[in-house]
């Protein structure tokens, strides 16, 4: 949709409405991806809420580190939510357009979420390095208020930084092309539409990007440095290659995430990083909420056993 203002004197184009033009294709590849999406769909909110009912419903759940598993799962279930039930629509009915108004508002939900995240991250590493570090003072100095601190941190931070940059988005003027080449509305790929001055806003979001993204992956980084000295230090070889297997497969999804991050919105684009951009925004707004509650809980065995005392109960609750 166009609308027309004048200013100085002459008619302006003012752009209210964008095609997101997400993975194009033919019929068939749309059919494809629509039943792919709806099914990653399905299965991350499924793995979330199941998660996050079982934290707050089993008392041997009521730990710090199931605490931020919670917090993670009911991020992630609203985070799947905000992109992918818009592209699936968009799959679904072949209608690609979105409103000025949808689009910073998906992208202000979207980046609360994507920033909470990068910080509840850093505080769950933290939380494993004292418990396995330093058992014997784990449990006076990880309280219930310390929990309670760097998990509203979190998200505050996350508001915040969102906050800000979506303020800034919300002022740009767009006046040329409208077609977004994503899949959601991403503030890089919609402020390289706008004809406004952006050097305040690209200076904005490398600093506060930067600023969410380093010190948060740092710190997860030398957590689990020091988490992995202290496993290799365990005498038993099997309970050593078990800790290091679920160890090393933190370590890769928060890898995951917070590289594709820093690549998408630190890294400056190159011709290749740009034409990559879609696929490194898969990995970080649709693998990780889709593999997390895999690699962090379903794998664990107080989860295991909270799981299936829930499906007795169930079953006997529905006489099945």
């Amino acid at each position: 949709m166009i609308s027309w203002q004048v200013q100085n004197g002459a008619n302006q184009t003012m752009i209210t409405e964008f095609i997101l033009l997400g993975f194009e294709g033919g019929q068939n590849l749309q059919t494809v991806l629509l039943l792919l999406f709806l099914a990653i769909y399905i299965v991350t909110i499924s793995g979330n809420l199941i998660i996050l009912l079982l934290v707050v419903s089993d008392q041997h759940l009521h730990t710090p580190m199931y605490y931020f598993l919670g917090n993670l799962s009911c991020l992630e279930t609203f985070y799947s939510s905000t992109i992918l039930p818009r592209m699936l629509y968009s799959l679904f009915t072949g209608d690609r357009s979105i409103s000025f108004t949808a689009c910073v508002t998906q992208f202000y939900i979207f980046g609360i979420l994507v920033t909470t995240e990068c910080f509840l991250l850093a505080a769950m590493s933290f939380d494993r390095y004292l418990a396995i570090c330093k058992p014997l003072h784990y449990a006076i100095q990880m309280t219930d208020r310390l929990c309670l601190h760097l998990a509203a941190g979190s998200w505050v931070s996350g508001g915040l930084a969102a906050t800000i940059t979506t303020s800034l988005m919300s002022q740009l003027v767009f006046c040329g092309p409208n077609e977004i080449d994503h899949f959601f509305c991403d503030i890089g790929p919609v402020i390289d539409l706008s004809c406004s001055n952006t050097h305040t806003i690209d200076t904005s979001i490398l600093i506060l990007s930067s600023l969410c993204a380093f010190p948060p992956f740092l710190l997860t980084l030398a957590s689990y440095v020091c988490i992995i000295t202290s496993i290799l230090k365990i005498s038993s070889h099997s309970s050593r290659q078990k800790a290091f297997s679920t160890c090393s497969s933190h370590l890769i999804m928060v890898t995951v995430f917070y590289g594709t991050l820093i690549i998408v919105y630190i890294v400056p684009k190159t011709s290749i990083l740009r034409d990559l951009n879609k696929v490194f925004s898969l990995l970080y707004t649709i693998l990780t909420p889709l593999l997390n509650p895999i690699v962090y809980s379903l794998r664990n065995n107080d989860v295991k056993g909270a799981l299936k005392k829930g499906s007795m109960k169930f079953a006997i609750h529905t006489g099945i």
